[in-house]
């Protein structure tokens, strides 16, 4: 008997960049606010006050780990009073070339009681193999999570 394969939806995700002058651009997508971005200071020529790709690399990655917790979360029926998360993306020159080796994430979230914390942790352990970005890098990624309660107002 020949196995069912299930259709998997794709998704496009246009985005144009025009570059206005030294090391800088300007990034864009229909219906979102534009993005002024270029080298950091780190790197010869790089201006400060703009966001980098290192920025946005790291941002990118903290960003799809929330989002695929919260998910996880709502199908399980928890209720997350609150959450934030710093992200830490680390730039080496490794193999005679640059690239971001381990990212180090710690996200803190709020629940409304001590009875979800084992269950957020659950799916905590799952967040890193769900998010398309962390599916996408070759980077390590350090999850170092914290629980606290606070009651829903």
């Amino acid at each position: 008997m020949e196995a069912v394969k299930k259709a998997y939806k794709t998704f496009q995700y246009q985005t144009t960049l025009v570059w206005e002058g030294g090391r800088r651009g300007r990034t864009s997508a229909a219906g979102l606010p534009d993005i002024e971005a270029g080298s950091p200071p780190d790197f010869r020529g790089g201006q400060a006050g703009v966001w980098a790709p290192e920025h946005l690399f790291v941002a990118s990655l903290n960003m799809c780990l929330m989002l695929t917790f919260l998910s996880l979360a709502e199908r399980r029926k928890l209720t997350i009073t609150g959450y934030d998360s710093s992200a830490e993306g680390l730039l080496e020159h490794s193999d005679g070339k640059y690239r971001i080796t381990s990212v180090t994430v710690r996200p803190r979230a709020a629940l409304a009681s001590e009875a979800e914390v084992a269950a957020a942790r659950e799916i905590m352990s799952k967040v890193e193999e769900n998010c398309f970005i962390s599916n996408s890098i070759t980077s390590k990624i350090n999850l170092q999570p914290e629980y606290f309660i606070v009651a829903k107002s």
